[in-house]
């Protein structure tokens, strides 16, 4: 006999055991047999003798390959809960009952009423009511069998495991991304005496996982090349040249810890998600906390069924790593401070011009093997008897060369290229011998280090240089910068040399365009762009590698640390993106105007967070807001999968860490279906916004007592984004909702969720993503999604008010995100005590016997 679980009630679940089966599977014509592939979807009301609230609702529902025909017989067993131990014991069994099939489809509106006996058969200790419920068949009085009093108790009528009746959210796209779902059905009624079912759906995401071991291998990936550039900035003075082995070493030092790491998550198996009482594991710190998908799916009769997303994670934050000198906000200040007063080693470039080298270094990277591919495909093309073609690819390799030029005019090169000059070993020495014969240069008190360092920050020897000291040292004008000097002047002539030659090749080479004009001459000037385009790049990369080491060499000995914390963090939030992304495009496929806004504008992705501004969770903020932040540097990408299978829909990451694109497969027939531009392979930018408000006892104390500076910049900041987004102004809506929503960011008002909601609101009028976090997405974000949910069937569907309480209760007591819990920490509690629930907001407080104190 097997044995299901159906969901525990105030007593524990009921238990559907299986006691015979028919043994002949002939078909019948009898109106009783049950059609496969159709699954029998039982609701059942127990009510239990001398109890202070006997009565629960719950659900079951035979999947197809279940053998269940009319003479089936199915007994129902209850059993109670005895202060949390294992309910499924002889101890704590109180009832049971059986029916077959056919005495229920036999019956007055498909519906039992069962006593419930006890072992020994010699008592009565409840009843039973068995219902048929039929999924996606809602009319006006179809599936009304239950009376008030039930009603009253409890609204939950299904659930699952196993998706449900008609899954129209289940298909083979969302089954390769999103598994182990967990389904709960609930029936509300409207304002106008009608029903309504809600479906709710918690899924584990194959992103979990694989997007972080992505990006751990691309950050192995970027971490080796940048050993090799340095490696191939050639000979340097003995100075320099020993910060580069520093560096290197720092480089492999961060390579062989994330190998380790890789090495460790290629070995679980289990569960797609981790979660929230390994949130401080080390190898583990890469992997967002508790991610989910939650979809609410609402049927009403004669309406349009409607769906709303929320992605749940824990926030962003490198919890192996600690809380005890903040976050990443703070730290990355602090680290721009110390880089400074280390400056007398190197040269100090700001935060914006590595930035800019990085840049520079990925579309060299980028452009140069693309315009190789073009002059080959013009060199095949001018065999051809067509001109046309050839005028085409000429077009592309001039818009790829222009764009090419264009991003090594930048100052930065010029002047990286002349510091690079500055520190090979010959040009150093002759600035030493001539800063020796000058006594007015010389200064006994300075290091080897900081000598090395004047004599760099003054290539043009036109003036004595500064005194550093070492207390406090002056940087602010360290960049070498150009003069007329003989010294330079090759570095500067060769740069501005070679751009010139790139204009005048790609001139000559379109000056026939006439296939008849075709000549050997014009395919030497192909090859001098390319040897021209080649020696250019690899100039212009050597420089900005020089800018990068810099970087590295001015960083404190938490340098190393910082970058694995922003990696880390970064990882985490790029997986729940990346998962909403997903999401979102699957459920919009056949919806015109999001796929064109898609294209058009890109994706507002929300991220709701729930800390307080007290102790260790300002840290965990900081840590969110730059993850979030750095999503900026994120864009999507739609291509077609090599197809249908699982492996095949998987998305993938490509890029470094200045940028990255990660790639969405869709089926053939789907992405055959996408609007041109999508085809195409357009990049798709995503517009991350960040608000939090935090609602416990320690917000409590922060408001009070404490700074709560950090959540009104941070909600200030993000409010500004979207208010800064004008092809969303002309939506009246959205504007009167921008309009509150900046009211209520500048009010001094304690724990104003009025934020969150409005903020949610206008993502969903944007056709954006939602994600909702607190430290562990267990707790705190189920009383979020849950009231949530509810607010929009109140709002949207018209649910009765004097359902709003009892569907929350509900929700929360008897839906997906007590089996969150339960998937976390083998418990149905949310970690709360009542003295903390007294200063949350009335509609965030769970029902009573849903929390206690627990280890999360």
């Amino acid at each position: 006999m097997s044995c299901w679980d159906l969901g525990k009630g105030h007593y524990g679940p009921l238990v559907i055991q299986q006691k015979s089966e028919v043994r002949s599977k002939r078909r019948t014509n009898s109106c009783w047999f049950i059609h496969r592939p159709h699954p029998l979807t039982l609701c059942l009301f127990s009510s239990l003798q001398g109890s202070r609230d006997p009565m629960f609702l719950t659900g079951v529902s035979f999947p197809p390959d279940w053998p269940v025909y009319s003479e089936t017989l199915i007994k129902l067993s209850v059993y109670g809960e005895n202060n949390g131990h294992h309910w499924l014991t002889s101890a704590n069994f109180l009832g049971s009952s059986s029916f077959s099939v056919t005495d229920l489809l036999k019956s007055k509106d498909q519906q039992l009423s069962l006593s419930l006996r006890t072992a020994d058969d010699s008592a009565t200790v409840g009843t039973v009511v068995v219902s048929r419920m039929k999924m996606g068949e809602i009319e006006d009085g179809e599936v009304d069998h239950f009376t008030t009093d039930m009603h009253q108790k409890c609204t939950l009528v299904y659930e699952s495991s196993h998706g449900s009746v008609n899954d129209k959210d289940n298909g083979p796209i969302m089954n390769a991304v999103f598994k182990n779902a967990v389904c709960k059905v609930y029936r509300f009624q409207t304002v106008d005496s009608k029903w309504m079912l809600v479906r709710e759906q918690m899924a584990e995401c194959t992103l979990s996982f694989s997007i972080p071991k992505q990006l751990i291998a691309l950050y192995i990936q970027e971490d080796t090349c940048r050993i090799q550039e340095l490696k191939d900035l050639g000979e340097l003075s003995p100075h320099w040249d020993n910060l580069r082995k520093d560096v290197i070493s720092r480089y492999d030092q961060i390579i062989k810890e994330y190998q380790d790491t890789l090495a460790e998550l290629e070995k679980l198996t289990g569960p797609l998600f981790k979660p929230s009482c390994s949130k401080g594991q080390k190898y583990l710190e890469f992997i967002p906390i508790n991610l989910h998908t939650q979809r609410m799916r609402v049927m009403c009769p004669r309406k349009t069924d409607s769906f709303y997303d929320v992605v749940t994670v824990g926030a962003p934050a490198a919890h192996s790593q600690g809380f005890k000198n903040g976050g990443l906000q703070k730290l990355l200040s602090k680290y721009e401070s110390e880089k400074k007063s280390t400056a007398y080693q190197c040269i100090y470039y700001p935060p914006e011009q590595t930035a800019k080298a990085r840049e520079i270094l990925c579309v060299v990277s980028q452009l140069q093997p693309h315009i190789s591919a073009l002059a080959d495909q013009l060199l095949q093309t001018a065999q051809q008897s067509s001109s046309q073609p050839l005028r085409d690819v000429l077009k592309s390799l001039e818009e790829k060369t222009e764009q090419f030029v264009h991003a090594l005019k930048d100052e930065l090169v010029k002047s990286a290229l002349l510091a690079l000059h500055a520190a090979r070993p010959g040009y150093v020495s002759k600035c030493q011998s001539s800063a020796q014969s000058s006594p007015a240069r010389a200064d006994p008190h300075l290091s080897t280090a900081e000598k090395q360092h004047s004599v760099c920050n003054n290539v043009d020897g036109s003036q004595t240089p500064r005194r550093e000291s070492r207390e406090s040292p002056v940087h602010s004008d360290s960049i070498p910068h150009h003069k007329e000097y003989d010294e330079e002047e090759w570095a500067s002539a060769s740069l501005h040399g070679n751009h010139a030659s790139l204009g005048v090749g790609m001139h000559n080479i379109g000056f026939f365009p006439d296939i008849r004009y075709v000549s050997i001459f014009q395919l030497i000037l192909v090859e001098i762009l390319l040897k021209c385009v080649a020696e250019v790049a690899e100039r212009a990369r050597r420089s900005v590698s020089f800018v990068l080491l810099q970087e590295a060499a001015c960083s404190t000995a938490q340098g190393l640390q910082l970058q694995q914390r922003r990696d880390a963090v970064f990882s985490q939030a790029l997986a729940a993106l990346a998962c909403g992304f997903a999401m979102r495009l699957y459920a919009g496929l056949e919806d015109k105007g999001f796929l064109r806004q898609l294209h058009a504008v890109g994706l507002v992705a929300q991220f709701e967070s729930l800390l307080s501004t007290y102790s260790e969770e300002i840290g965990m903020l900081e840590d969110m807001e730059v993850g979030i932040s750095d999503l900026h540097r994120v864009t999507f990408r739609i291509t077609e999968a090599a197809s249908e299978e699982a492996v095949s829909l998987q998305p993938t990451v490509s890029g470094r860490r200045d940028h990255y694109t990660v790639e969405v497969p869709l089926p053939h027939h789907a992405f055959q279906a996408l609007p041109e531009e999508l085809r195409e392979g357009k990049p798709l930018r995503v517009l991350p916004v960040l608000f939090n408000v935090g609602i416990n006892e320690q917000q409590t104390i922060a408001e009070r007592f404490g700074d709560i500076s950090l959540q009104e910049r941070i909600n200030q900041k993000n409010f500004e984004i979207l208010e800064g987004l004008p092809c969303f102004q002309t939506q009246t809506d959205i504007k009167e909702l921008l309009d509150t929503l900046g009211q209520n960011v500048v009010t001094k008002k304690r724990k104003n969720v009025e934020i969150l909601w409005l903020a949610g609101m206008i993502c969903r009028r944007m056709n954006g993503i939602r994600l909702t976090s607190c430290k562990s997405a267990k707790d705190r974000t189920s009383m979020s999604v849950t009231l949530e949910q509810c607010s929009l069937l109140r709002d949207e569907h018209q649910l009765n008010k004097d359902y709003f309480v009892r569907a929350l209760d509900c929700m929360r007591r008897e839906g997906c995100r007590i089996e969150n819990v339960q998937k976390n920490i083998k418990c149905r509690k949310y970690a709360f005590n009542m003295l903390q629930l007294m200063a949350f907001p009335k509609y965030y407080r769970p029902p009573e016997g849903t929390y206690g104190k627990v280890d999360s």
